[in-house]
C-alpha cells in the first residue's frame, strides 16, 4: 500500500528512513558473530518499527474538506488542549477565541487553511522550546503566525500560529503573503510534535463547536460555525 508522503518532509522523509534502512542492514552483518539471534531480531524489530513511525510522521492523506462558508475547520490534527477567550490586539484588535491543539508524534503534521482566506501577513518569531502541552508556549515558544481575512462572509480576521515544541524545531510554511487558500488547503507543517493555535474574533454569532479534550483532524473537523443574523440582528440557523 502506497503511503502518501509530503513534500514538506524533505530531506528528512528521505534521509531518516534511508538511515533506518542502512541500520537495518549493516547492524547484523556486525553483530550475528558475538549477539545471540534473538537479540539480533528484537533489535532489527525496533529498527523496524523505527522505519514505519518515520514514514507515518510524515504521511500527507487526501482529504475532502467541507465546502461549507459558515465553519472555521481544524487547522491541524491533534488534540484540543485550549478554548478561551482572549485579549488580541496585534492583528485581531479585541477579544478573540482561541483553540490550541496539540499535535502527539503519532499526529499528522500538516497544517492547513481553517477557510477560504487571503493572507495579510506571516510572522516568524524565535522563541524557546518548551512542552507544546505547556499553554504558554503559544507565547514563548519560536513560531510563525498568519494573519489571515476570511474571503467569505463576514470577513473576519483570523490568525493561525504554528508552534514549535520541546521535540520539533523546524516550522515548514510554504504560503505567501498577499496568496488566497481554499478552506482545507495545505499550507506547511511542524515537525516532530508541537502545536497549533487558531484565534477567531469573540462574535456573538461564531459557536465554538469543540471542547477540551477533543480529537480534530486538520481540514475535515469544524471548530467554529457562524450562525445567519437577520436585519433585526437576531440569530437564525442555518
Amino acid at each position: 500500500m502506497k503511503i502518501p508522503l509530503t513534500k514538506y518532509g524533505m530531506p528528512q522523509v528521505v534521509v531518516y528512513p534511508a538511515a533506518v534502512l542502512a541500520a537495518m542492514i549493516v547492524f547484523p552483518l556486525i553483530t550475528a558473530a558475538f549477539l545471540p539471534l534473538w537479540a539480533v531480531i528484537a533489535i532489527e524489530a525496533v529498527l523496524a518499527a523505527i522505519l514505519i513511525w518515520t514514514l507515518m510522521f510524515f504521511r500527507d492523506p487526501e482529504r475532502s474538506c467541507p465546502e461549507d462558508g459558515s465553519l472555521l475547520l481544524a487547522p491541524a490534527d491533534g488534540r484540543v488542549t485550549e478554548v478561551e477567550t482572549t485579549e488580541e490586539t496585534s492583528f485581531i484588535g479585541g477579544p478573540a477565541l482561541r483553540i490550541g491543539i496539540f499535535l502527539s508524534i503519532f499526529d499528522a503534521h500538516i497544517n492547513r487553511a481553517p477557510c477560504n482566506v487571503k493572507i495579510k501577513k506571516i510572522t516568524y518569531k524565535k522563541g524557546k522550546y518548551l512542552n507544546a502541552m505547556n499553554p504558554k508556549s503559544g507565547r514563548l515558544n519560536e513560531s510563525n503566525e498568519l494573519d489571515l481575512v476570511r474571503t467569505d462572509s463576514p470577513n473576519d480576521r483570523l490568525i493561525v500560529r504554528q508552534v514549535s515544541g520541546a521535540i520539533a524545531r523546524r516550522i515548514v510554511c510554504e504560503a505567501a503573503e498577499g496568496q488566497e487558500l481554499a478552506g482545507g488547503e495545505r499550507f506547511g507543517m511542524i515537525k516532530f510534535g508541537s502545536r497549533t493555535e487558531l484565534y477567531v474574533s469573540a462574535r456573538e454569532n461564531a459557536k465554538c463547536l469543540v471542547q477540551i479534550g477533543d480529537k480534530v483532524k486538520a481540514g475535515l473537523t469544524p471548530l467554529v460555525k457562524y450562525g445567519v443574523r437577520d436585519a433585526k440582528d437576531v440569530e437564525i440557523e442555518n
